[in-house]
């Protein structure tokens, strides 16, 4: 893969269009020292932007939750969001919209620092292997938790509070995984280190973790109307890990991993079952269902 600072092209940054190549900030910005930066993720499917404005909401959701005043309103992040996708000619892939603090300050305050806004994408397909989609993934149970809702911004999309994640990760690849699951403050099940989870039982009812210390992910919400046109119940609720093995399926959702069918947490192993496949198939129609004219 083409390291991601050796890539061509241009990048949407401070409302000019740059060569990729020669976007660059200085290494003692603040975002890079104190993690003051929020940032998206969102898909191209078949030149279409999926639930553009929603995560335009909420990106300023997180940058408000971290005191950050975004310099360009809505609608200009919507439109240069949709300007770069053309200039880079992406039909199906990733964009990334992320707002950081400059260098004008290093310290723990930093009222004065200048905002920087930039918005990447490039041509991207599924986030884990293809065939993992009919398979399963395999997750471990990392040793961190989610924090508590009272000690960090926990419903933005911030830079910082993903370090457990990646460590969450390393740790799974290192002994054979492909992921990780990740328990709540109260020892929980909140979600995998980048998406939301579901699972499914026997009476082929949906059960999914209450986002009161994680992330409510846009396509956790897709899934879960999905689910409700089909007539299939989901129920949101507290769930212990030693419920595990009393489902028989489970899935993670997100932007990245859309819905990607898990085989094994640790020792519980589930079915790839047709109600996921039929999710997965359902919800891949959604998002490549073209505007109307």
């Amino acid at each position: 893969m083409v390291p991601f600072d050796k890539r061509s092209g241009k990048i949407w940054y401070n409302n000019d269009l740059v060569d990729w190549e020669n976007v660059k900030f200085h290494v003692l910005s603040h975002g890079l020292h104190y993690g003051s930066c929020v940032f998206e993720g969102l898909r191209v499917y078949d030149g279409e932007i999926f639930k553009l404005e929603e995560h335009t909401d909420r990106l300023y959701h997180s940058a408000k939750r971290m005191d950050i005043k975004i310099p360009f309103s809505k609608d200009e992040i919507n439109s240069a969001t949709k300007k770069i996708v053309s200039v880079q000619n992406v039909k199906n892939g990733y964009i990334r919209p992320f707002v950081w603090r400059g260098s004008e300050m290093m310290a723990v305050s930093a009222q004065d620092t200048q905002i920087h806004v930039a918005i990447a994408t490039w041509e991207w397909g599924t986030y884990f292997d293809p065939k993992l989609k009919t398979e399963g993934i395999k997750l471990n149970i990392s040793k961190w938790k989610r924090p508590a809702p009272d000690t960090i911004p926990w419903d933005t999309k911030a830079s910082g509070l993903y370090m457990i994640c990646t460590l969450s990760k390393h740790e799974a690849e290192k002994h054979g995984y492909t992921d990780s699951l990740m328990m709540d403050h109260e020892g929980n099940v909140a979600e995998a280190t980048g998406a939301n989870i579901f699972f499914k039982d026997s009476n082929d009812e949906l059960h999914t973790p209450i986002p009161d210390s994680f992330l409510d992910g846009i396509t956790r919400r897709t899934v879960i109307e999905i689910a409700k046109s089909k007539n299939i119940k989901v129920n949101e609720r507290k769930i212990s890990p030693k419920e595990l093995s009393n489902f028989e399926g489970c899935f993670l959702t997100g932007t990245a991993a859309e819905i990607t069918p898990v085989s094994k947490i640790a020792d519980q192993s589930y079915k790839v079952c047709n109600i996921i496949l039929d999710l997965s198939a359902s919800y891949d129609k959604l998002v490549r269902a073209k505007k109307a004219a």
